[in-house]
């Protein structure tokens, strides 16, 4: 994201408005330069800039507004050591709101929209979450480990990762903890030779997707009709429903052992899921970005209305 021309831009764009007010507001001249008439026009688009390089890259909000609060700080005290009311009451003005989002955001809770359909039929495309971000201990960035109040994942925790080989965040539940020997036989799920509970609710007629591979290597993306069945699936604590899509995803019985430090998740769509049985693999103690406790709003795409039809905790 750092080398993001955009970010760059932005950023160069946002320290020259914020160089020419402070310089024009201990000089007092009388004309206003380009920049300080344009001010406004001028950060607009420079926040933009940085707002679209960290939607674009997946980067952390949360570092940006550190360092705007940090900046903000800064101006702050040079109002003070030059004795300028105006730099002081401005810069107040927005370093109070950016550290409040700050602190809310990078130590509370952060919004996410599911990218995919891996956690239906509970959560699907388009929603937006609530992560608890305190829920595994407090840190800063997305990746590392936590510095204060650290704490486990639990079994059955609908967790918000960030796999090593892809920095987009992805939601799934957690299955396996360090150590564990995860067995699967039919669709089935043993942890340490101990077959999950689960419990047939009905069958549901369903679109799903399948990617197609041709003889000649180029492959196409397909909806077909099949008929999910929906269960209740119990580890630990915890109790949700899963999907399984009659038909499709048949597999040998697989085994896998969890090495320390690392954790084991599945999508709860099971047969549709970018998960550790595939692409995303074991994934570090560090990589834990919080856990989805609220689904708050429904999205499905820039033409359609909102709905909070679903809104509430997350099972």
């Amino acid at each position: 994201m750092l080398t993001d021309p955009l970010f760059f831009l932005g950023f160069i764009g946002m320290a020259i408005c914020l160089f020419s007010w402070i310089k024009f507001s201990i000089e007092k001249n009388e004309v206003e330069p380009f920049v300080v008439r344009y001010i406004s026009s001028i950060s607009l688009i420079s926040g933009l800039a940085l707002l679209l390089s960290i939607f674009y890259n997946s980067g952390d909000l949360g570092i940006v507004l550190l360092f705007g609060s940090l900046i903000s700080l800064i101006v702050i005290i040079i109002g003070y050591f030059l004795k300028n009311k105006e730099i002081v009451s401005t810069s107040r003005g927005y370093f109070i709101p950016i550290f409040l989002i700050f602190i809310l955001r990078t130590f509370l809770y952060e919004p996410y929209q599911i990218p995919s359909g891996s956690m239906e039929p509970q959560l699907k495309k388009g929603d937006f979450l609530l992560v608890n971000k305190f829920a595994y201990g407090l840190k800063v960035q997305r990746v590392g480990m936590p510095r204060f109040f650290a704490k486990d994942p639990q079994y059955g925790d609908p967790v918000v990762i960030i796999p090593e080989n892809n920095p987009i965040p992805y939601i799934k539940r957690l299955i396996g903890k360090p150590g564990d020997v995860v067995r699967i036989i039919n669709k089935k799920i043993y942890i340490n030779d101990k077959l999950l509970d689960r419990k047939f609710i009905k069958s549901e007629e369903i679109i799903t997707k399948r990617n197609f591979l041709y003889s000649n290597g180029n492959s196409e993306i397909r909806e077909f009709e099949a008929i999910g069945d929906l269960y209740t699936e119990s580890i630990g604590e915890a109790s949700y429903v899963i999907r399984n899509i009659r038909g499709q995803n048949k597999r040998p019985p697989e085994q896998w052992t969890v090495p320390q430090g690392y954790y084991f998740v599945m999508g709860d769509n099971r047969d549709n899921s970018n998960d550790s049985t595939k692409d995303v693999g074991f994934v570090p103690r560090e990589n834990f970005f919080g856990r989805a406790d609220y689904l708050w709003m429904t999205w499905e795409c820039w033409f359609c209305l909102p709905s909070f039809d679903k809104a509430g905790k997350i099972n």
